[in-house]
């Protein structure tokens, strides 16, 4: 056998490979783009400034913010059993900035007390990808379940209104 015809056939046999893995399915092509699909928001980044007891966080945010119709309207701080600690609003979307970081605070929380972050979309909720820790030992990616303290969502404070 010829160096030829091993490539020849090492290629088709990744060539059929290929079109068995894209799927032949009637339904190809028909989803919608990712900013109409109501996707949730992620916290992405976790930082903390100040003093025990007095915190400043500035998280960062990944969104599909279309507009007021559709963004990410407040970041929070809850205990690791779903208690509301903080509730940062966001007044206006964020289209062409993402992902975003936005400070809020002040936070009253020991060093050493563990909590999630987790961000919200004002069309399909709570999202999943969140942050958990603490200011002493530092915060990291986590995913809560997607019902988790989805009560909060109506509790006070909410926002009243988007900029643009």
């Amino acid at each position: 056998m010829t160096t030829t015809s091993i490539f020849n056939n090492n290629f088709a046999i990744l060539l059929f490979l290929f079109l068995i893995s894209c799927g032949s399915s009637s339904e190809a092509g028909t989803s919608q783009p990712p900013n109409q699909t109501g996707e949730k928001a992620a916290v992405v980044s976790v930082t903390t400034s100040g003093n025990e007891n007095a915190y400043r966080f500035s998280v960062g945010i990944q969104s599909q913010d279309t507009g007021c119709n559709q963004y990410a309207n407040w970041w929070e701080v809850i205990t690791e059993d779903g208690h509301l600690i903080y509730r940062r609003i966001l007044g206006h979307s964020h289209v062409n900035e993402q992902p975003f970081v936005r400070s809020g605070g002040t936070i009253d929380i020991s060093k050493d007390e563990v909590v999630i972050i987790r961000a919200h979309m004002n069309t399909s909720g709570y999202g999943v990808k969140t942050f958990k820790g603490s200011v002493a030992n530092g915060f990291a990616a986590f995913t809560t379940g997607s019902d988790f303290a989805s009560e909060l969502a109506s509790q006070q404070p909410l926002p009243s209104s988007c900029a643009f």
